[in-house]
């Protein structure tokens, strides 16, 4: 790579950040904020120096692993594809095609090449028990997309550079840059919010990162949400405030959402939440009664026992007050490639519930079951037993409930295979581990969190080091065995047309697609819209996806959004190669009613699933609590990201991060000081780590943060290792979920804290 300055997105979370890289002979001298890129301004969080760390780690495996009995063994890249695609085959043909299970992690998200290439791979693969990290995240967001705007990735994003009041309920901005919000440097976004006399409320059971930056601040009792934003919906129809503004006509079943709300009152939930009524009513009216204001919320509201009904409310609350499709309040990106569009257009919306898991019987969403059923059906004998299993870019033993019993699981499966560059927690169960390049070894263009942006943007980057002959990129590792399971199925040969596609992919690779996406989108320069003509090798290679796969409507663009005429145009791979820092394609603007997917084109405030689990609710409420519990939340941390940034000396450097944060009251009543260590019990498992003592946390309620646990034999990743913690999801149940989506409970399960005192060693004989 040629010295001087070389820009690109950071891509290690959901920020986004635009960073130049300074090189000097060959290497990586510094790595800065870009001030030229449109959407983080020159702000970069402390994961983007990581990129250095990940790309210069020595411990990264650059080629095939085997593990054999005498230790891990490097392998020869076309043995290891033979091996793993002669594995899988027959594990489907002796128990049949459900015998394969799929896990995807995260960081495919952040993966173009990974992105295209995963549906013809999950296609020759074939089973039906695939999962994600879905349903331990966003899947209550992407349900009420589904539900009340028709499409499962239409989610509203807060205009936050035009809002005056900003509304945030279990998230944690100033740690995640968003989440299902991009916005880096939201810093420098609440100061100009502040500066325009705007104001910003936080609602958790953590005085967080982003709750010390508020002007108002409210502990809530972890699970309670859906009590507060029902009683909110509650105060609304009271107190005639129901406004809905531009998307008045649009919206039908207010009524059945009135009648829901009437046995929450502010009164009546206000002991069970920790809030108190006069404060609930004052947070509906000031949402109501604030022109431009959004409210948002996220992890800690979406993991929890009713984190469906409580996010399908926070979206009736923005709706309610008049704040959906208004410029400061909740919008409707309009991306530079248009998935929701091509979705839509090839039927392609989403859909929820079509079949169920084998053991527990919990229900699929857009073809996944929950990631917290993957050790039943590991476990369990009998038609459908998972015996070889698939990890791609996951940790799924450190960011899954009850991690140890995935680990047993994981243990004991015939084959297991890994597309990953680390031997971790969970990789080191894996027979064979096909390493991918790393983030700067390979273009970059973000197809997904564009989708989410606070702004507008688009943005190529090019690949910053030669990868060299001996290394793959994910594409082609799932590329290459997606082409030997299709052979091996057909018996050895393909119909011509099929191989020549397989071939056209494995030369041209992502890139092409990207660009077609690009030109036929709504700022695109418009070739291939109005004729529909492809060029042959990107024809070939669409035809290796899913008859249904959106990117199979590519052809069909000429029958357009009518909204998009009045877009900028002219976009092109070519374009974006010629403006490194990215072009900004404008603020969020309104986009109803053609951003709207429903079949009657109404948005739907009342799903029946969500009207269904009110009495579960209500039963809720009239429970008591038991008294001297404690509650367990989770936390992340603005040098962190799950559990793959660990290995990163800069990032894991400093105090310990991975501590038992508790009340001061309860360190009293439980003899805990602060430093020492405690032992957390629950559901039979037990964890030990140093205890902090603070006032930031509700009475009543402990904080562990997530990803950590790097204390187990056989990874090989020794920074991780020195600074181990503990895993939080040692001690959650995967027997805790919330019953409409299915989503893993992660926030609000009941904990036992005590001091910790090591058990004595027997003394030899």
């Amino acid at each position: 790579m040629q010295n001087g300055t070389h820009y690109r997105t950071c891509h290690l979370c959901e920020a986004m950040c635009g960073v130049a890289v300074e090189m000097k002979g060959g290497q990586i001298a510094s790595i800065r904020g870009d001030d030229k890129d449109p959407l983080s301004h020159g702000h970069i969080c402390p994961k983007a120096v990581a990129l250095q760390d990940l790309h210069e780690d020595p411990e990264r495996l650059r080629k095939p692993v085997r593990k054999t009995p005498t230790g891990w063994q490097e392998i020869e890249w076309n043995e290891a594809f033979r091996t793993v695609a002669e594995k899988l085959h027959n594990t489907r043909s002796t128990h049949g095609r459900n015998s394969i299970g799929v896990y995807l992690g995260n960081p495919n998200v952040h993966n173009h090449g990974s992105l295209i290439a995963t549906m013809p791979f999950l296609r020759a693969v074939g089973s039906q028990n695939r999962f994600s990290a879905t349903s331990n995240d966003q899947l209550p967001h992407m349900l009420a997309s589904l539900e009340m705007f028709g499409h499962q990735v239409l989610f509203p994003i807060p205009d936050i550079d035009n809002t005056d009041l900003f509304i945030c309920i279990g998230g944690n901005p100033m740690a995640s840059n968003g989440s299902l919000m991009t916005v880096p440097d939201f810093r420098g976004r609440l100061k100009a919010l502040k500066q325009r006399g705007g104001k910003m409320i936080v609602v958790d059971p953590r005085r967080t990162e982003t709750a010390r930056l508020a002007e108002e601040f409210h502990f809530i009792r972890p699970g309670t949400d859906a009590f507060l934003l029902m009683a909110m919906v509650n105060t609304l129809f009271a107190d005639e405030l129901i406004h809905p503004g531009p998307a008045e006509h649009l919206i039908k079943d207010l009524d059945l959402l009135r009648l829901a709300s009437l046995p929450f009152k502010p009164d009546a939930v206000a002991e069970r939440t920790g809030v108190a009524a006069a404060t609930i009513r004052d947070l509906a009216h000031q949402l109501a009664n604030t022109s431009k204001a959004a409210l948002y919320t996220r992890m800690g509201t979406s993991t929890q026992t009713f984190g469906s009904i409580t996010t399908w409310l926070a979206y009736c609350l923005n709706i309610l007050t008049g704040k959906l499709d208004t410029v400061g309040g909740v919008m409707f990106t309009q991306p530079a490639i248009d998935l929701i569009a091509l979705g839509a257009m090839s039927g392609q919306r989403g859909h929820f519930g079509k079949r169920h898991s084998r053991v527990k019987g919990l229900p699929e969403f857009a073809g996944e079951y929950p990631a917290s059923t993957m050790a039943d059906e590991m476990l369990t004998p009998g038609e459908g037993q998972i015996r070889a299993f698939v990890t791609v870019a996951g940790n799924p033993v450190l960011s899954s409930p009850n991690g140890r019993r995935l680990d047993e699981a994981l243990s004991g499966l015939d084959f297991m295979v890994s597309v990953d560059y680390y031997i971790n927690e969970t990789t080191r169960h894996a027979d064979i581990i096909l390493p991918p390049t790393a983030a700067l070894e390979r273009s970059h263009y973000d197809i997904v969190f564009n989708m989410l942006a606070v702004r507008n943007v688009s943005k190529y980057s090019e690949a910053l080091f030669d990868a060299g002959p001996g290394s793959r990129h994910d594409w082609q590792i799932l590329l290459e065995l997606a082409h030997r399971l299709e052979k091996l199925r057909k018996g050895g040969k393909l119909p011509l047309r099929s191989e020549l596609g397989w071939q056209a992919f494995r030369r041209v690779g992502p890139d092409p697609i990207i660009d077609l996406l690009l030109r036929t989108g709504p700022y695109g320069t418009g070739a291939g819209r109005a004729s529909g003509i492809l060029e042959p090798a990107t024809s070939l290679i669409l035809d290796l996806l899913p008859k249904h796969h959106p990117l199979r409507s590519l052809a069909k663009l000429s029958s357009l959004n009518p909204q998009w005429q009045t877009l900028p145009k002219g976009l092109s791979l070519k374009r974006l190669k010629e403006k490194p820092s990215g072009i900004d394609l404008g603020a969020l603007r309104p986009a109803l009613p053609g951003r709207l997917f429903t079949r009657d084109g109404k948005i739907n405030l009342a799903p029946r699933r969500y009207l269904e689990d009110v009495e579960r609710l209500h039963q809720k409420l009239s429970t008591p609590e038991a008294p001297g519990e404690l509650l367990l939340i989770g936390r992340r941390h603005v040098r962190s990201n799950n559990s793959w940034m660990h290995n990163s000396h800069r990032l894991v450097k400093g105090k310990a991060r991975c501590t038992l944060l508790v009340h001061p009251n309860d360190a009293s009543r439980l003899g805990l000081k602060e430093g020492c260590n405690a032992e957390i019990c629950a559901n039979n498992r037990e964890i030990v780590m140093p205890v902090k003592i603070t006032e930031d946390m509700m009475p009543g309620v402990v904080s562990i943060p997530h990803g950590w646990g790097h204390n187990r034999d056989g990874t090989r990743q020794s920074t991780a290792s020195a600074h181990a913690g503990a895993s939080i999801n040692d001690v959650l149940s995967d027997q805790h979920i919330d019953p409409v989506a299915g989503t893993s409970v992660l926030n609000g399960q009941s904990v036992t804290v005590k001091v910790w005192q090591p058990k004595q060693q027997p003394i030899p004989a």
